[in-house]
């Protein structure tokens, strides 16, 4: 599980050169972070939040409800 202390200062990278309240994100299924702004979604593998651009990016246009189980890290 993630902590609630890191969850309150990530952001999504994507948004939050826009100003400090940019970029809040919302914990979703336990696994997934969702940005308020942009909708893009991290998936968090393994306790870890994988906030890359380019995930998130494969996610955005997933309705929240169809989000999958993410799978573990790998490497």
């Amino acid at each position: 599980m993630v902590s609630q202390d890191l969850l309150d200062i990530l952001r999504c990278p994507a948004c939050v050169r826009n100003g400090p309240e940019a970029g809040l994100l919302d914990l979703v299924k336990e696994t997934w972070l969702v940005c308020r702004d942009c909708q893009r979604k991290y998936p968090i593998r393994d306790d870890i939040p994988v906030m890359l651009i380019e995930e998130g990016d494969k996610w955005r246009d997933v309705a929240v409800e169809d989000l999958p189980e993410p799978g573990p890290l790998v490497g």
